[in-house]
């Protein structure tokens, strides 16, 4: 049976925005971001994803465990984020439609951090905040067919694949499948869907937005409980995934523009030929990975001609 959900004004319009966008990042040709920040939005997609779970560490603490460097801090938050960090390095290899991917992911996800990772729950769940029990999720023994029930949907309804993942989100969130690390899986499969859009989706840290306006976020999660059908969190989760985009197309712009700006610098100040070395004695500051770059835009647009190799390559103003 397919969730119950409408498609409103609002859901046609923010998805006409996001679709805007994707043109966008197809005429900018950001399909892969620059690689730092590819890095910047990985680690902001991981913290706040986490930190919507309670967990502890600050995005300096992150990055440093992302560079495999140690931190002090409590085992079970640095093992939160070890497993989320392997997780989404490791999220294109699975397969969106595919509920075998699904509960590997959970495996990576939770490992060290529930006894049965990537295995559906046995036992009652519910969500309850302070005093107050906010959600009763369906009972143990649904759950299979629930879950086969989701993802038949989204291997064959006919709506749109954005939309769709917000609608998979909201479903998986109400049905609870796992004893724990329900929020974090939501969110991490989400993203997996939305990368069969756009592969850009892969760097779009849709989670910072959500942390960022989490009261809102779990509002709209309950008034579609509440309502018994989806709507108010599609058109939740539509804006927040076109606000993340806008995000990162406003960076990539940003990147672009400073990368425009010093091979500009470089080749008016430049005469015949210079090697990467040179180029970095103009551009002060920069890493010699940045510089490498820099320079391969360059070769690519045709502005300078090579010679030689290795070490001993050469540029020069075309």
């Amino acid at each position: 049976m397919k969730p119950p959900y409408e498609i409103t004004p609002i859901i046609l319009d923010l998805y006409g925005q996001i679709n805007e966008k994707l043109g966008q990042v197809r005429t900018l040709g950001l399909t892969m971001p620059e690689a730092r920040l590819r890095k910047q939005n990985r680690i902001k997609t991981i913290h706040s994803s986490l930190a919507i779970e309670g967990n502890t560490l600050a995005i300096e603490e992150v990055t440093a465990l992302l560079e495999n460097n140690r931190v002090i801090g409590p085992t079970k938050d640095i093992r939160e984020v070890q497993n989320a960090i392997a997780a989404y390095e490791q999220i294109a290899e699975y397969d969106h439609l595919s509920q075998k991917d699904f509960l590997a992911a959970h495996r990576v996800l939770m490992d060290g951090l529930i006894l049965q990772p990537g295995k559906y729950r046995k036992k009652a769940v519910g969500i309850v905040k302070g005093k107050e029990v906010r959600h009763i999720a369906p009972g143990a023994q649904m759950v299979p067919g629930l879950m086969n029930d989701l993802f038949k949907y989204l291997k064959m309804d006919k709506d749109l694949l954005v939309i769709k993942s917000c609608v998979f989100h909201y479903e998986m969130e109400f049905i609870h499948p796992f004893e724990d690390g329900n929020g974090r899986m939501g969110r991490l499969w989400q993203t997996r869907i939305l990368m069969a859009v756009h592969p850009v989706f892969a760097y779009v840290p849709v989670e910072e937005t959500i942390r960022k306006k989490q009261t809102a976020y779990y509002h709209a999660l309950e008034e579609s409980d509440r309502s018994g059908r989806s709507t108010v969190f599609i058109e939740f989760m539509l804006a927040a995934i076109n606000d993340s985009l806008g995000m990162v197309i406003g960076s990539s712009r940003a990147v672009k523009i400073d990368l425009e700006k010093r091979y500009e610098k470089a080749l008016e100040e430049l005469e015949g030929w210079f090697d990467r070395k040179q180029y970095m004695q103009i551009n002060k500051g920069i890493s010699g990975a940045t510089a490498s770059r820099d320079i391969r835009a360059m070769v690519e647009k045709d502005l300078v001609e090579t010679k030689g190799s290795g070490r001993m390559k050469m540029y020069r103003k075309i």
